[in-house]
């Protein structure tokens, strides 16, 4: 079973190579991408029913034992987050596929680099997951930071660059900042696989250790656009085509959020910092949404909503109890789902309306009833109002928040109900301004010819209704699965809770982590004995 492990990353990885090598054959580059993520997925699926049931896999590459070698790593959270990001990626292919063929291909977007570019993504992503040392987590960002910023780009548009200026100059400070981190641990420990190191940071002064948590942080920060270091975000992310906003929103903000669960449990399993994470996470939470209220458009305001609960996520971690943690497990998975399929629709209302500026948009439920549907359930799942599964994942972290009973935990309680309030107006804004108020009622609606105020109207509707029948059928069922994926998480809210919550023990346990990596290995190591930096 533990070859699983590399399978899971090399699947994607020669999906792009072949892909690469079709670049002139658009038909065969679908096929091997979609074959390669439908693999992928089942490969992760079995990975996570026998990590669930017997424990982590480990697989040290080549035969080289920790910490000499490369180590891979799925545990129950690792194995998750895998399933959750191989399936929203495949449903973002599937939507970019039907959008292409709609457009017969005749975009400004160049599908013979996309394809590559998307699966070396999802390479990067599943590496990242299953990394099982510092240095391979830092090529796995590498890997994101060169697909990201190739897809970010696409088509090379004025807007598009300059969207990717910010962006790739962030994520180079970041990984400046990570690699530079990676070099200091290796200089005072003298390893960086995370479980023996883990081991072997006992033994470092504490002065030391604050350090190398707090470039950690920072470095994963801004990954995940944690307040301040978020940005770049709302500025990248709503130039770039549909498709490509909608896997970023679901994926790259969580890989950053994944590194810091991982670290601050693996590597730093007390709470030094925990009032500083706690406060960060509230800042974020409203910081996000108050910049969302302010904003005219539906993607830039779906970006600010998306920085907003990463601080739901952040402060999950910041509370450094089982409870807290395995709410941050479950509501990670919600977040990528609704996050992607809130970005997926507001594609379909570009589609429709040619714009996403609200002041543009109107009649929308009458024109596409499918469409309103489609954004209104998970938009609502994103407020959390009950019974959706952000209502559950909130309840988690608020009880967590509560049992930890500290003044930055109860003030989070607090900026999180407020931050939930707030969504859920800015939602409610979005839907009664593009579905329910009449088009003709738009203050700077499209004028599609005619005369007056009525044929205006009538003109604008009939496009409209035009665009909206013409929807590919590739899109919409997409769209739909994610929609419907999500609100699986609410029906089986039980016994995904429960993995979430085996996942977060395994968390709070990480000699469990270590013991699973460093034994059998070709350096004699007792994982558990403690100390000893050379």
């Amino acid at each position: 079973m533990t070859a699983l492990l590399p399978v899971s990353v090399m699947l994607p990885m020669f999906g792009a190579a072949l892909a690469l090598l079709f670049g002139r054959q658009p038909q065969a580059q679908r096929l091997i991408s979609v074959g390669a993520l439908v693999a992928q997925l089942v490969v992760e699926i079995v990975m996570l029913l026998q990590v669930d049931a017997n424990g982590t896999l480990v697989m040290h590459i080549g035969g080289w034992g920790a910490p000499i070698g490369i180590t891979l790593v799925a545990d129950r959270l690792a194995a998750s987050m895998l399933v959750v990001s191989t399936l929203v990626t495949l449903a973002v292919l599937v939507y970019a596929i039907a959008a292409g063929q709609s457009d017969r291909d005749a975009t400004e977007t160049p599908v013979s680099i996309f394809f590559p570019a998307f699966l070396l993504l999802a390479t990067g992503v599943s590496n990242a997951f299953l990394a099982g040392d510092l240095f391979n987590l830092f090529v796995s960002f590498e890997i994101l930071l060169t697909a990201s910023y190739v897809l970010l780009t696409l088509g090379g548009t004025k807007e598009r660059l300059q969207a990717g200026g910010p962006y790739i100059v962030v994520s180079l400070l970041s990984s400046i900042i990570f690699l530079s981190a990676i070099a200091l641990v290796y200089t005072v420990v003298g390893t960086i696989n995370l479980a023996d190191l883990a081991v072997k940071l006992g033994g470092v002064p504490d002065g030391i250790v604050l350090v190398l948590q707090s470039m950690l942080l920072v470095a994963f920060g801004v990954k995940a656009a944690i307040w301040p270091m978020s940005s770049w975000l709302p500025d990248s992310y709503p130039n770039a085509p549909a498709p490509v906003t909608a896997v970023f929103a679901g994926l790259l903000t969580k890989v950053g959020i994944y590194a810091i669960l991982r670290v601050q449990t693996l590597l730093f399993p007390g709470d030094s910092l925990q009032p500083v994470l706690l406060s960060i996470a509230v800042v974020t939470m409203l910081v996000g949404i108050l910049g969302a209220l302010a904003q005219p458009g539906i993607k830039r305001l779906l970006s600010f909503t998306l920085v907003s609960h990463i601080g739901y996520l952040l402060y999950g971690v910041g509370l450094a109890s089982a409870a807290g943690v395995s709410a941050s497990v479950f509501y990670v998975a919600h977040h990528i789902l609704v996050q992607t399929a809130l970005f997926l629709a507001a594609g379909l209302i570009e589609r429709v309306s040619g714009t996403t500026m609200l002041a543009r948009l109107g009649g929308l439920a009458a024109v596409s009833p499918l469409l309103a549907v489609l954004f209104f359930l998970p938009a609502m799942n994103l407020a959390g109002v009950p019974p959706f599964s952000g209502f559950l994942g909130k309840v988690g972290l608020f009880e967590a928040g509560v049992e930890n009973g500290s003044t930055p935990a109860i003030v989070g309680v607090v900026g999180g109900v407020l931050t939930s309030l707030l969504t859920l107006y800015t939602i409610v804004r979005v839907w009664g301004q593009a579905f329910w108020r009449e088009a003709a009622d738009a203050p700077d609606r499209v004028d599609a010819g005619g005369g007056g105020r009525s044929s205006r109207a009538s003109g604008e509707s009939g496009r409209r209704l035009a665009a909206a029948r013409s929807l590919p059928a590739g899109m919409l069922g997409a769209t739909a699965a994610t929609v419907t994926v999500g609100l699986l998480l609410t029906v089986f809210a039980g016994p995904l809770f429960g993995l979430a919550s085996r996942a977060g023990d395994d968390l709070m346990h990480p000699d469990r982590y270590i013991t699973a990596v460093l034994s059998n290995t070709d350096v004699g190591v007792d994982p558990l004995a403690g100390g000893g930096t050379p």
